[in-house]
């Protein structure tokens, strides 16, 4: 089986170009997607070439942009080609079969990528946090703290 799974950022946005006659678009573009583990304390990111065919291609060109969090499904594909030189070169890509966006448009407004133009782990806009909730002094979590109505199923 041959299944991927991505959520990143773009690193720029989406190079999209037509068939002859515009009857097909093709929309290329770079995911970085963070590692699940860091080394040495520093995140770590790969950067994933995808590639997206047809309406998904025209998605991509109209809605998405550099720094926009995506979730993408797809396989991986390989292939090569005589660069001008006569050198071989080969190639490996996500051709995306779904993709849809994994954070609001207000959060992904906030973002912005480093001096480099390539997405870090430390230029996200932070998460809300929620205080901490009390915890009593068995060290359990009152669960129904603050709640001042009748839950049916209690």
């Amino acid at each position: 089986m041959n299944k991927v799974v991505l959520i990143g950022r773009l690193t720029r946005n989406p190079d999209v170009r037509y068939s002859a006659g515009n009857s097909m678009a093709v929309a290329r573009y770079t995911l970085a997607v963070d590692r699940r583990f860091k080394r040495d304390g520093e995140a770590n990111a790969d950067f994933i070439s995808c590639v997206s065919f047809g309406k998904q291609a025209e998605f991509c060109e109209k809605y998405l942009k550099q720094g926009t969090k995506v979730a993408c499904v797809g396989r991986i594909q390989t292939g090569s080609y005589t660069n001008r030189d006569g050198n071989k070169v080969y190639t490996t890509d996500v051709v995306v079969e779904e993709i849809e966006f994994a954070e609001s448009k207000a959060s992904g407004d906030q973002y912005q990528p480093n001096n480099y133009g390539q997405p870090s782990g430390y230029d996200r806009p932070a998460m809300p946090t929620n205080p901490a909730p009390a915890r009593g002094g068995d060290g359990f979590i009152d669960v129904m703290a603050g709640i001042e109505e009748d839950l049916p199923f209690i």
